[in-house]
């Protein structure tokens, strides 16, 4: 995906995520933990800080007050959190910058900024009772970003070990076709980007996709845990 189109997916991404602060602040993430929306508005708003200080300052040291507690503030901080993201990521992809993972450029942060902002406005839709949809082109590079970069950097870290073998994912929206794993494919999972991509974040089972080949060696793969 052309890094041109991140910035307007990431302001888009991020305004959706805002609309979703006029709902219930006290509403359970359900794939967060003991998470409510205001700690996931607190834990993506500090990223998006956390994140413009990894370019500008170089390092990913950075620390940041909770969000405030009263919904009007706290829609006003996100906001502004937002925009000071934006605004940082809006230079040169190519100039360089302190990352956790390569490449270590302004780019990085564009696609991972996206991504995040991208998986956790569908967990703030979901858990107010929105049925969220993802732009499946968007869904699709967050598949390929699971595979060439958070499930490597989860290997990396010792968090999980590498899969045995290798799985093939293909969006019946899109065409687009992914591989994770080592060697030829021993089974195949097709569904939207989407759904495919919620599976790879543990937001959903393959339960109701499609799944060609051995099954059990696939489910082994998912388990990773392929993200933190």
């Amino acid at each position: 995906m052309d890094s041109a189109a991140f910035p307007t997916h990431l302001r888009d991404e991020l305004d959706a995520f805002a609309a979703c602060l006029g709902g219930d602040l006290d509403s359970a993430v359900e794939h967060c933990g003991d998470w409510t929306l205001y700690d996931l508005a607190n834990h993506l708003g500090g990223g998006n800080l956390w994140a413009a200080a990894a370019i500008t300052e170089g390092h990913g040291d950075f620390r940041t007050d909770p969000a405030p507690r009263e919904r009007a503030e706290l829609i006003g901080w996100f906001r502004d959190t937002a925009a000071i993201l934006v605004s940082t990521v809006d230079i040169d992809p190519d100039t360089p910058a302190w990352t956790f993972f390569p490449p270590h450029t302004v780019g990085f942060w564009r696609r991972r900024r996206c991504h995040e902002t991208l998986v956790h406005r569908w967990d703030a839709e979901h858990a107010l009772g929105i049925v969220p949809v993802l732009d499946p082109t968007l869904a699709g590079d967050g598949i390929a970003e699971v595979i060439d970069t958070m499930s490597p950097r989860q290997v990396a870290r010792g968090r999980a070990t590498p899969p045995e073998h290798a799985i093939r994912l293909t969006a019946t929206d899109t065409g687009g076709s992914w591989t994770l794993g080592p060697g030829e494919p021993v089974a195949t999972i097709r569904g939207t980007a989407q759904d495919l991509l919620l599976t790879l974040w543990n937001r959903r089972s393959i339960a109701g996709l499609t799944v060609d080949g051995d099954e059990p060696a696939a489910r082994r793969v998912l388990e990773g845990p392929l993200v933190p």
